[in-house]
């Protein structure tokens, strides 16, 4: 099922949680809405599913308008952070009971609705723990019974709010992929809320970037780490390091370094910015005429095959909030090599960057 989501807002008070909201999604896709805690991913969730009404705007699913339509009418399947399991009841049980709940017309037998979760739950990897209460369960486990639970009525639609939030790194990760090997077994249209980017870039076909209410960025994993639309997307998409100077003709001026932006040929003297990600940055022991960024080696940490650099500059001119810390990686192999050591100068050279002007 397609949906299309058409000039959608939301204002509580004083407080505008949506602005003007336009996105399509695709039959069968996997889409993560990501952002920062009250950048209005959830109230737009909540509002696709029903839970929540628009103060202006439609939702459409497959073309047809559902704005008005009753959360129980559309066929939309939730899970929640913290699984909303029934206590008291069996795996089985919470499984079965949005089949169980279904009007007399639409109700399975019981014999088919047996048969159902205990396909659900072989889909889960859980068909063993059918007999089990929710207190007798890890919390991996218990998201995957959510997941089965939801998916009982056949939804149309999946709708995930923060699902793996409330769980420890290792089983995160474990079920990211879990959930993306299940999403390209069932093709069910599926949106799910993080502000987690990894878990973004990992799992979805598509990433839509929320940001004030608003979408910053739609698009494939890989086209926003790639290119990012605006300062937010870049800032918000992994560790990076910002730098200040002025742009002219096609070049940015930084202290000690100047970087080539054909995109801003136009540019005449202005002030701009420069977004550079730490594994970006090249690294070498100063001499005397070096050119590039000279900084301070403040501390080396050295994790695996990666060596974590944080470097104070001599000549920063940083504005107030932003830390001056500049942070490069470098292959541990490398840094060994070099044998750098805290207290040296060394001088910096941005590789690729990006910029933008004020």
């Amino acid at each position: 099922m397609s949906i299309e989501i058409r000039n959608v807002s939301k204002q509580f008070g004083d407080f505008q949680a949506l602005r003007d909201i336009n996105l399509h999604i695709d039959s069968g896709e996997l889409i993560a809405l990501l952002g920062p805690s009250g950048c209005g991913k959830t109230t737009l969730l909540r509002i696709i599913a029903g839970l929540e009404s628009a103060d202006q705007g439609s939702i459409l699913f497959s073309g047809e308008d559902t704005t008005d339509v009753h959360v129980r009418e559309r066929k939309v399947g939730f899970v929640f952070q913290h699984y909303a399991l029934f206590r008291h009841m069996t795996v089985f049980e919470n499984v079965a009971f949005g089949l169980r709940v279904k009007s007399r017309a639409q109700r399975p037998s019981e014999a088919q609705i047996k048969a159902k979760v205990h396909e659900l739950l072989s889909l889960v990897q859980l068909d063993w723990l059918a007999d089990r209460y929710p207190s007798q369960l890890s919390g991996g486990q218990r998201q995957r019974i959510a997941l089965a639970r939801a998916l009982a009525v056949e939804p149309k639609v999946l709708l995930l709010d923060e699902p793996f939030g409330a769980l420890d790194a290792k089983v995160r990760k474990e079920l990211r992929r879990w959930l993306r090997r299940l999403h390209d077994e069932l093709h069910v249209t599926s949106i799910f809320v993080t502000h987690d980017q990894e878990e973004a870039l990992e799992v979805a076909d598509r990433v839509v970037l929320m940001n004030k209410g608003q979408v910053e960025q739609a698009g494939t994993p890989q086209q926003v780490w790639d290119q990012p639309a605006s300062p937010f997307v870049y800032g918000f998409l992994g560790d990076v390091n910002l730098f200040h100077g002025r742009a002219h003709e096609g070049l940015l001026h930084l202290e000690g370094v100047s970087i080539v932006t054909p995109e801003h040929a136009a540019a005449q003297d202005a002030q701009a910015y420069a977004y550079v990600r730490p594994h970006d940055l090249e690294v070498e022991r100063w001499q005397p005429g070096a050119t590039g960024i000279v900084a301070k080696l403040e501390r080396a940490i050295v994790v695996g095959p990666i060596a974590r650099l944080e470097l104070q500059p001599e000549d920063a001119q940083v504005p107030s909030g932003h830390d001056p810390l500049i942070e490069a990686q470098i292959p541990a192999e490398r840094f060994r090599e070099l044998a750098f050591k805290e207290g040296e100068r060394l001088v910096l050279s941005p590789r690729k960057a990006r910029v933008f002007l004020k």
